[in-house]
């Protein structure tokens, strides 16, 4: 199925399809619907393949725990036999922290899942909550701006070289990061850059300086947080091209 049908093909110039999403929520951290609710709506849109990635256990908010990490894979198990049609996958958005392996999981907690996503979030420890917290939230620019920026992208660079992360979330949100230094490690890592249709980031900006590191590859995502908007990237797909990314380098979309 189109991403949008012809009429709005027109307008926008938008004639892409999404092949999968790997960043959807559920009722098991701060989503609105079931597991089965994104499956099916993924169906209805003719995606070849979904993931399910609620957050890691290290935010204060949100968290999946390893109980609830067994009942979705039980549930994902039942629905793979019901929905030949499409791949279901359990994934998590592991939470980038400043201590260990930069990661809300140890070693064992990622074979838990069929990969994992990651990125930056407030409300989690050890990640420079109340300076990122302090950035977010003021108007104008703070003193010490420059170190944060370079503490917030160690932090990430570390993350990206000490886990197989498949795809890095939201890059640029809720903080200050140097988007080019990380593009550099996500292109040696094979870590894809997700231009997310829930939040602004990536920025056209920021897609354009990525862009120009060779070898980084793009992803869109939905990051719905209800099933309505599994697989809904039209925002990203746009920002890509008014970013004038060449869209053969984001994997997850075909031309209609």
């Amino acid at each position: 199925m189109c991403e949008i049908n012809k009429q709005e093909q027109e307008k926008s110039g938008l004639n892409y399809r999404v092949k999968y999403d790997y960043h959807t929520h559920t009722v098991f951290s701060h989503g609105k619907g079931t597991i089965e609710d994104n499956v099916k709506v993924a169906l209805e849109k003719g995606l070849q393949s979904v993931a399910i990635s609620d957050h890691g256990p290290g935010h204060v908010l949100y968290g999946v725990n390893s109980e609830k990490t067994k009942n979705m894979r039980k549930e994902i198990a039942r629905l793979r036999s019901v929905y030949c049609d499409i791949e279901i996958f359990l994934s998590v958005e592991a939470n980038i922290i400043n201590v260990g392996n930069n990661l809300d999981l140890n070693e064992q907690d990622i074979k838990e899942y069929d990969f994992i996503i990651a990125g930056y979030h407030l409300g989690i420890k050890n990640g420079y909550f109340g300076e990122n917290l302090f950035y977010k939230l003021s108007k104008i620019p703070i003193f010490g701006k420059k170190n944060l920026t370079k503490k917030n992208t160690e932090m990430v660079v570390k993350a990206i070289y000490a886990n197989p992360i498949k795809v890095l979330t939201h890059p640029g949100g809720k903080a200050p990061f140097d988007i080019v230094e990380i593009a550099k490690a996500c292109a040696d890592r094979g870590t894809l850059l997700e231009i997310s249709a829930h939040h602004n980031n990536l920025t056209a900006e920021d897609i354009k300086l990525a862009s120009n590191i060779a070898n980084v590859q793009f992803v869109v995502s939905s990051d719905a947080h209800r099933p309505g908007n599994v697989g809904e990237c039209r925002r990203a797909i746009q920002r890509a091209m008014d970013a004038g990314l060449d869209m053969s380098r984001i994997v997850n979309i075909e031309e209609c």
